[in-house]
């Protein structure tokens, strides 16, 4: 299913993500290499056993990017210009190798763009549920969304 135009979004809808992902522990490896992070916490098992965890944590920024990820095909695909910024970022509760990862997104806000006619701004809050029903993240998105050409 394509993303939805600027119009079509209104105020306080609410979009039950259907896609869910199961994290591994390869995710978490391989994104900790790629972007460079070797903290302990994410990639060191035998470190973790002594930490309030006792496991690794999944690294929060790949949790982050995977909720997002989740809301694209129903909300952003093909109809985004660009992301304007994510705001109220937090991680109430962690992630560890083999949670499940839901998403639900409410949008809080509507408006014109003043620079581009042919596009408005979408202020989204995303929500990542784990399958305890535990928010694990939740960011505010400010995007700029195409207006139907019709």
């Amino acid at each position: 299913m394509a993303g939805l135009y600027f119009e079509q979004f209104g105020v306080g809808q609410v979009f039950e993500h259907e896609i869910r992902r199961t994290v591994t522990e390869a995710d978490n490896v391989w994104f900790c290499g790629a972007t460079y992070n070797p903290a302990q916490i994410h990639i060191d098992a035998e470190y973790c056993k002594s930490t309030e965890f006792g496991q690794p944590l999944v690294n929060s920024i790949f949790t982050l990017g995977l909720v997002v990820g989740l809301t694209v095909q129903d909300t952003t695909l093909g109809t985004t210009v660009a992301n304007l910024g994510f705001t109220d970022i937090v991680f109430p509760k962690p992630v560890f190798a083999g949670d499940t990862i839901r998403a639900v997104t409410t949008v809080q806000d509507i408006r014109e763009s003043k620079s581009r006619p042919n596009a408005g701004i979408v202020t989204f809050l995303h929500e990542g549920v784990n399958q305890r029903g535990e928010v694990v993240c939740s960011s505010k998105r400010q995007a700029l969304m195409l207006r139907s050409p019709g």
